[in-house]
């Protein structure tokens, strides 16, 4: 049986925030950061002014890389992603803010001007001089082949479009999750533990607003004190269930 709260929280709403994190794509073979099999328990991350500054910290980075490319380049959308893009494409949610990087979202079927990925995303590179963005593939093989920093056309460093420990996110993608933040008449954190800043800090904006707030993780979040209600457990189990019952 879906759980009765998140069913009412998503029938009621018209204008729903979802906010995800690490955890709603574990089920897609994709490894978390800082659980027990996590990334972080195996390498540590590298700090953006070091890897502006260091070869070898930069090879560090994509050695990291290289790591995860298999596991992100095969990984497919789970049960979770696909309910979330149905609530977005029946009208019932405004958005999806995510910590996540690998894309899931848009793959499962979220359009993506309603995806801000405010961790930015391994689907692309980045120069650091030019701005260029490419395929990461070719780079991917670059480094395999030559175990250095690979680099644009123009000379500049290229790293994955993401958001390294240590560098500002983006203007522009914070001003779109506040404004859809302060839109939102309900909202749902799905696979968060919510101690990650400023990004966990859109949920709560919404919920001091006074809006119904739902989370549901596996274990504890910092923010199970200011939800209406919190469901412990996988995300994956929970949340397809409960939108095939609230889109009925």
């Amino acid at each position: 049986m879906p759980d009765r709260r998140l069913v009412d929280l998503i029938r009621r709403s018209e204008h729903l925030l979802i906010f995800t994190g690490a955890g709603i794509s574990t089920g897609s073979g994709i490894p978390d950061f800082r659980g027990p099999q996590g990334i972080w328990k195996k390498r540590k991350p590298v700090y953006f002014d070091d890897f502006l500054a260091s070869e070898d910290k930069r090879v560090e980075y994509w050695e990291g890389k290289l790591e995860g490319w298999d596991a992100f380049r095969h990984a497919a959308p789970n049960a979770c992603h696909v309910a979330i893009a149905r609530l977005v494409q029946a009208g019932k949610a405004l958005a999806v803010v995510t910590q996540n990087i690998d894309g899931l979202h848009v793959k499962a079927g979220v359009a993506e001007d309603r995806v801000i990925e405010l961790h930015g995303t391994n689907a692309t590179t980045v120069c650091l001089s030019c701005s260029l963005r490419a395929d990461p593939a070719p780079a991917i093989e670059a480094f395999r082949a030559r175990r250095a920093t690979p680099r644009c056309e123009c000379g500049g460093l290229l790293k994955f479009a993401t958001i390294s420990f240590g560098q500002p996110l983006e203007p522009e993608t914070l001003a779109r999750a506040s404004a859809v933040t302060d839109a939102a008449d309900a909202v749902l954190a799905l696979g968060s533990t919510l101690s990650v800043h400023p990004a966990a800090a859109f949920p709560l904006m919404a919920a001091e607003r006074g809006v119904p707030y739902g989370i549901v993780n596996q274990g504890e979040t910092e923010q199970d004190a200011q939800a209406t209600f919190k469901i412990d457990g996988d995300v994956v189990a929970i949340v397809p269930e409960a939108v095939d019952a609230a889109l009925r």
